[in-house]
């Protein structure tokens, strides 16, 4: 039932223990989900669990490298490529900056999102272009790819290797030179894998991502869900409904989620996923991505994650 370990990339290690806990989580969600649209070939998921700050985590993938439309994952790495281009003086903070880097994470803002790429970027979007000066303006959008394939995140490149983050966030279809970028048939559209997504948490919580003390903390923060704050109680939290929705309450908890439901394209329609780092007091934080497909669980059943996230818990953190 299970990929071979040699399909992945080792920037985890292995542990006997760790391995067969979330092979038993693996097969318990294909046994319990199976009548709610779970599949063996509908989802993926990595478990990381920390042992201290520069060192490899305990790792397991079950289909690690599946390859799909991210939803909004991809703006935790919009996050960290801001930070660091603010860090390094590529890019000035302002008010309406620091304004669209929260509300980018806190309500999933797609607004928000393609302002931050704007700036990173030096682009604007829609109108058609041709020649040129479609190339030129392609060329600085792809700078958000380049950004984790080579300088100092040159490591993370194999885990990115299959991954596109160049594409903006759109609530419906793509118009303009935006459609063009995407292909006619959606062909070059945002994709991630759970691994590369898992890998960026542990970069930004445990590993050795470039940034300054400042600026890690930053997303750190940005990341935090606080479940007793009066955002929480608001529509777009992203938690409740999520892999968060079934965390002890007494857990620290950090999230970025996605979800698409019907968008007008067919390869961006029907995804949810979910990246969260959960810390319990005398427990070593451990870091999950859960990506799937299909209307079952994105639409239909909205009490399956939180139900998985439970789970996780439960089986992971005891």
């Amino acid at each position: 039932m299970f990929p071979s370990k040699k399909a992945f990339p080792m920037f985890f290690r292995p542990d006997a223990d760790w391995t067969a806990r979330c092979e038993g989580l693996a097969g318990e969600l294909l046994d319990r989900y199976a009548g709610k649209g779970l599949r063996p070939d509908n989802f993926g998921f990595v478990a990381l669990r920390e042992n201290g700050p520069g060192v490899q985590p305990d790792g397991f993938a079950y289909r690690g490298d599946w390859r799909c439309y991210p939803c909004s994952l991809v703006k935790a790495f919009h996050l960290v490529h801001v930070l660091h281009a603010i860090e390094t003086g590529h890019l000035a903070d302002h008010e309406e900056l620091s304004r669209a880097i929260r509300d980018m994470i806190l309500w999933s803002s797609n607004t928000a999102t393609n302002y931050v790429i704007d700036l990173i970027t030096g682009t604007t979007g829609d109108t058609l272009l041709s020649g040129a000066e479609f190339d030129e303006w392609r060329g600085k959008r792809e700078a958000l790819n380049r950004f984790f394939t080579g300088g100092t995140w040159a490591a993370f490149a194999p885990d990115f290797a299959q991954c596109n983050i160049s594409q903006k966030l759109m609530d419906d279809a793509r118009y303009g030179r935006e459609a063009q970028y995407a292909g006619a048939a959606g062909e070059y559209l945002n994709a991630l894998t759970p691994l590369a997504s898992a890998r960026l948490f542990f970069e930004i919580f445990a590993g050795e991502v470039p940034l300054s003390d400042a600026a890690r903390r930053r997303a750190q923060d940005i990341l935090l869900r606080d479940r007793a704050s009066a955002e929480a109680k608001l529509p777009h939290f992203q938690v409740d409904t999520f892999l968060g929705g079934g965390v002890p309450a007494a857990a620290t908890l950090w999230s970025k989620a996605g979800q698409n439901s019907w968008t007008g394209a067919e390869r961006a329609s029907y995804y949810k996923h979910d990246l969260i780092r959960v810390a319990l007091p005398g427990r070593a934080p451990v870091i999950l991505c859960l990506m799937t497909q299909g209307k079952d669980i994105c639409e239909d059943h909205p009490g399956v994650f939180p139900e998985i996230g439970r789970l996780f818990c439960d089986r992971l953190l005891a």
